[in-house]
């Protein structure tokens, strides 16, 4: 399972607000390949129909979707969002990650 705290729901539903091509969209979490440390993750609003191999978690209106691959990454993820100055965006709490980069971007397991 991955969960959303109330600033990252919030910000993912004022991003779908301000673009009205994002109104019905979904947001897909997805696991890559790069970044310092090996894998990064990725965010993408989409507007296509789930797969049968996705991994699909609603909160509070706000559909995630993740694939099976990066769902073995990603599981019991908390996805956050500092905003402010000092502020990094979206913020993954992985526990499945054993070292992180200095800016929380990329992880390795």
């Amino acid at each position: 399972m991955i969960t959303m705290t109330e600033s990252a729901i919030a910000e993912i539903k004022r991003i779908r607000t301000a673009d009205p091509a994002n109104a019905s969209s979904h947001l897909r979490v997805q696991v890559v390949g790069g970044g310092c440390s090996g894998m990064s993750y990725k965010l993408d609003f989409e507007t296509k129909p789930e797969t049968d191999f996705d991994r699909v978690f609603e909160q509070d209106g706000v559909k995630l979707v993740i694939d099976k691959k990066s769902f073995i990454y990603l599981t019991g993820t908390e996805l956050d969002f500092s905003g402010g100055l000092n502020g990094k965006g979206f913020v993954f709490s992985n526990p499945n990650a054993k070292r992180t980069c200095g800016c929380g971007s990329s992880f390795s397991t």
